[in-house]
């Protein structure tokens, strides 16, 4: 008998050993494989029934439309009132449709757990509803000027029955209060601190010129400031580049809410 080819054995077994290793490799491959798929479309179910049931505002929906515009929040309630901050009635779907008068914003309240963009001539909407009393904060998310960081607006949730108490107050005008007084709110409102230093107002931001002393050049102040809110390239404080602020107030402001602001900038002059 001839004796067996221990170098033959030897390599018969080393294969089959790679054998078994590449079918082992084979089959864990293919389960992760599996896995992954599974996981994947778990995912895109799961995401597809929290969007379709973010965007189901139910028969009778709250409807209130938010206006974006460097950087400042509006918000238009079913009774045309209008306002800086947003008032929501607690246990209510809330649907709110987004629009921007300049750039790319985002509308995001973290404690609501959902944001949407607001983007230039585009409608986006959001459905809300929220379960928890107490004041919030909405950011924008969105990089969109160097105003950015102040764009901030207060949100409150309210009982439904002190929610149809703020409507009547912002519709009735709150007791009718001074023109300073508006021009304050709007001042606000607008987002004109986010910008300018107004001691009034007691904001200090340095993006924009000072609003304490108004260089008008000679023309009636009250003109000029006018002019530099409808037009605000016409004439550039030194030091400063056009095409920051917007031009878009005489379409986002009322004509009583601009000459209330006039007024305010106006009698603000030297800090008073």
């Amino acid at each position: 008998m001839t004796a067996p080819d221990t170098g033959s054995c030897r390599l018969a077994a080393v294969r089959r050993g790679s054998i078994v290793r590449l079918t082992i490799y084979g089959v864990i491959a293919g389960t992760l494989a599996s896995l992954v798929a599974v996981l994947v479309t778990a995912i895109s179910v799961v995401s597809a029934v929290v969007l379709a049931k973010n965007d189901d505002a139910g028969k009778n929906p709250l409807r209130i439309a938010v206006t974006a515009q460097q950087f400042a929040w509006k918000f238009e309630y079913p009774n045309k009132t209008t306002s800086g901050s947003l008032v929501l009635p607690v246990g209510r779907a809330v649907k709110l449709t987004l629009h921007s008068l300049d750039v790319i914003h985002s509308f995001w309240v973290p404690e609501f757990g959902q944001k949407s963009d607001a983007v230039p001539g585009i409608e986006t909407t959001l459905v809300i509803t929220p379960t928890r009393i107490g004041s919030y904060s909405l950011v924008c998310t969105e990089l969109c000027g160097l105003g950015h960081a102040t764009m901030r607006a207060q949100v409150q949730v309210v009982e439904a029955t002190d929610y149809q108490a703020f409507l009547k107050r912002a519709a009735s005008g709150d007791g009718a209060p001074a023109a300073a007084d508006d021009g304050a709110a709007v001042y606000t409102a607008a987002g004109c601190g986010g910008c300018h230093a107004f001691e009034p107002a007691g904001t200090d931001s340095a993006v924009g010129p000072s609003l304490d002393e108004i260089d008008s050049g000679g023309k009636p102040l009250d003109a000029y400031i006018l002019e530099s809110i409808v037009d605000p390239n016409a004439v550039l404080a030194p030091g400063y580049q056009g095409d920051v602020m917007p031009n878009t107030y005489d379409k986002s402001l009322t004509e009583g809410q601009i000459d209330a602001l006039v007024q305010y900038l106006s009698d603000g002059q030297g800090g008073n």
